[in-house]
């Protein structure tokens, strides 16, 4: 637990009405309406809104503490996005509306085009959480430059879709559709600026689903008896937990590095690009190999829907692949790299 006020709020929160075995036996999503009501009312959906465009104010830092244990918990509400949304609605001065929203593009190859009347045009794939929310904060590329845009869902055509963890992830297509307001982004803000801003969202929430995976491993082990003793007093279990915590250890130092980096600078610099890039990769490799080291420790148990594991270590899988998978962003780190030549590769390391 920290010491943080804004983020021990938002764990009593998740703990008291998002808790993954009370929700896994749950039949319906009715427990959606609470939580969100719960979220709303400590006022961390809009974390990253100014008190004048109608959010909290609070910090990055904060900000990035919450998604961290929104993680921990893998909850199936847009928090993460809604936050996302608010932080782009703020980079245009846009005020932000109450209630659940989402961010678009979500994939760095997809684009929203505005046109000299206004109206946004494009399809946009895995958006998540898209038939939940009501508004979409929007990237849109234009001839004078990007342009954030807050639209109404019911203005879209949205085809349903779900990602590993069975949360919405719906393709939208924006035909014509006429946001509901619209500005030009702040200087040196593009559709890269929100790549990398959600991809250090997603390395934390995967960061924190990691953690919650070695919980739940370590107690298993030592609950569970086979001839005769507690498989955690078997060498291949010990080493094969050892391996999964230094996966944890390894994704909550990336992802708290670019989370500070971001939360600390002025722009989204070179710096920024390193540890947020850096992030997603090791975090993506993380949730890899921690979800099947945890599903080993745990058996043919750990594959059922009766046992909570699925929760986290489907949703770090399907994170992976938000705003940038790190197969990309290895790719787009390497030609960074390689731009600035060899003589560079050891200071900019270094520097870090």
């Amino acid at each position: 637990m920290t010491d943080n006020i804004v983020v021990e709020t938002a764990e009593r929160i998740f703990t008291d009405l998002g808790d993954a075995q009370t929700l896994n036996s749950t039949k319906t999503d009715d427990w959606k309406k609470p939580l969100w009501r719960a979220l709303e009312d400590a006022g961390l959906p809009l974390s990253w809104v100014a008190d004048d465009l109608g959010g909290a104010g609070a910090s990055l830092a904060d900000g990035f503490g919450v998604l961290g244990a929104a993680g921990r918990h893998a909850v199936a509400v847009p928090l993460a996005e809604t936050m996302l949304a608010g932080w782009l609605l703020s980079q245009a001065g846009i005020a932000s509306p109450s209630g659940m929203m989402t961010v678009a593009p979500c994939h760095p190859r997809d684009r929203i085009a505005i046109g000299a009347d206004g109206t946004l045009t494009g399809k946009v794939r895995g958006v998540p959480f898209a038939k939940e929310a009501q508004h979409i904060a929007v990237v849109a590329q234009g001839a004078t430059g990007d342009t954030v845009a807050l639209v109404e869902t019911s203005a879209c055509r949205i085809d349903a879709g779900q990602n590993l963890g069975s949360d919405d992830a719906s393709t939208v297509t924006f035909s014509n559709a006429k946001p509901a307001a619209a500005k030009t982004a702040s200087a040196g803000f593009n559709t890269t600026s929100l790549m990398l801003m959600g991809a250090v969202a997603r390395s934390l929430q995967m960061a924190g689903t990691l953690e919650t995976m070695l919980d739940i491993s370590v107690r298993y082990s030592n609950e569970r008896v086979a001839f005769e003793k507690k498989i955690s007093k078997f060498q291949a279990v010990q080493h094969n937990l050892a391996k999964l915590a230094g996966e944890v250890a390894a994704a909550v130092a990336a992802a708290g590095s670019a989370a500070d980096t971001i939360a600390n600078a002025t722009s989204f610099d070179d710096a920024v690009f390193l540890e947020a890039t850096a992030a997603k990769i090791r975090c993506a490799e993380a949730a890899e190999k921690g979800a099947a080291i945890a599903h080993q420790v745990h058996g043919a148990i750990g594959f059922s829907m009766e046992h909570i594991l699925h929760r986290y270590t489907l949703r770090a899988l399907a994170w992976r692949d938000d705003f940038g998978s790190e197969s990309y962003w290895a790719v787009e780190l390497g030609k960074f790299v390689a731009k600035r030549g060899a003589d560079e590769l050891w200071p900019l390391v270094a520097s870090r």
